[in-house]
């Protein structure tokens, strides 16, 4: 008998570890994706581990704007992490078991991480949107306060409402197939193993996902839709330009971020017949928005360029 799968009660089998396959259609040469895989991980703990240093190190960065682009650098940080060492490790080492506890917790982190990511574009969403439309508010308005309450109000809010994911999960009955043909632990991916009724976990993922993120994703675009509102009203194209440029790499990224989940939640729908596409977008979009970011943000952003540049010792080059 498969040793993941145990004889409880007598006669009930019952599963004790999950079986990652990797990547459907592609097993045979999946090993020659880890290459860029590890590359993209190695840049976004890199660069976003940089971001972080500058900002703390700049005292002209200690701003609203940057404090919460030092969260972002913490949430994808953890967010590649989440996935990215147990990936290689497939590819490398062959390593495909995962026991059920560590599969659920790999559910929770992926989900918490998304929810914080979309959460701090949010709060970025209002910080522009303050700055811009409402000046003068704005010193009095986006405080160090501010921050560390927006921070702590999306953490208790995506840590609380994403515990039902894993614990649905783990309260399915999984007593034949232990094979998920993915490289991480998706939920759907998982609870589609189960050998009951998981209406209640299909429910609750679909609730998630368009309550939270949906309206985190409304209210993104709404504020920027106020902001440019308000910036085509200015009559200096030289103040036009300012605040579009402060906003450019903010609507970049967010672009992204919601274009992949829109794309994914469409490509699981033809998943049954072209498996491979959801899960390599799914592996994509948690690596690559942590390395494209802080890429983005150090070529837009004027300032943070420059601390970039004082702390790489670049400094006197820059100032001639």
């Amino acid at each position: 008998m498969d040793t993941s799968i145990s004889v409880t009660n007598g006669s009930k089998l019952q599963i004790s570890q999950f079986i990652l396959m990797g990547i459907p259609g592609i097993h045979e040469w999946q090993h020659w994706l880890s290459l860029p895989l590890a590359l993209l991980y190695l840049l976004a703990l890199n660069a976003n581990i940089l971001i972080m240093i500058t900002i703390q190190h700049e005292p002209r960065l200690h701003k609203p704007m940057y404090q919460f682009l030092g969260v972002l650098a913490v949430v994808d940080i953890g967010l590649a992490t989440t996935i990215m060492p147990k990936i290689l490790a497939i590819f490398w080492f062959d390593a495909k078991a995962i026991s059920l506890p560590e599969c659920f917790a790999q559910i929770y982190a992926i989900h918490y991480l998304f929810c914080m990511e979309s959460g701090i574009f949010l709060c970025m969403a209002v910080d522009r949107y303050v700055a811009i439309c409402h000046p003068l508010q704005y010193p009095s308005t986006v405080t160090k306060a501010f921050v560390f309450q927006a921070t702590g109000f999306m953490i208790l809010r995506n840590g609380i409402l994403t515990i039902p994911v894993p614990t649905l999960a783990a309260q399915r009955s999984y007593c034949s197939r232990n094979e998920i043909d993915n490289c991480l632990c998706s939920n759907l991916g998982v609870i589609n193993l189960a050998c009951d009724d998981i209406t209640v976990n299909k429910f609750y993922q679909l609730m998630l996902a368009w309550i939270l993120v949906g309206s985190d994703m409304v209210l993104v675009f709404c504020s920027y839709a106020l902001i440019l509102h308000s910036v085509l009203k200015l009559n200096s194209a030289e103040a036009m330009s300012k605040a579009l440029s402060t906003c450019t790499s903010h609507l970049i990224l967010i672009l992204f971020f919601y274009t992949g989940i829109i794309v994914l939640s469409v490509t699981h729908l033809a998943e049954k017949k072209i498996p491979l596409i959801p899960v390599l977008l799914n592996v994509l979009h948690n690596v690559i928005p942590p390395a494209l970011n802080p890429m983005v943000y150090a070529l837009r952003i004027h300032e943070l360029r420059l601390g970039f540049q004082r702390l790489l010792g670049l400094g006197e080059k820059v100032s001639t």
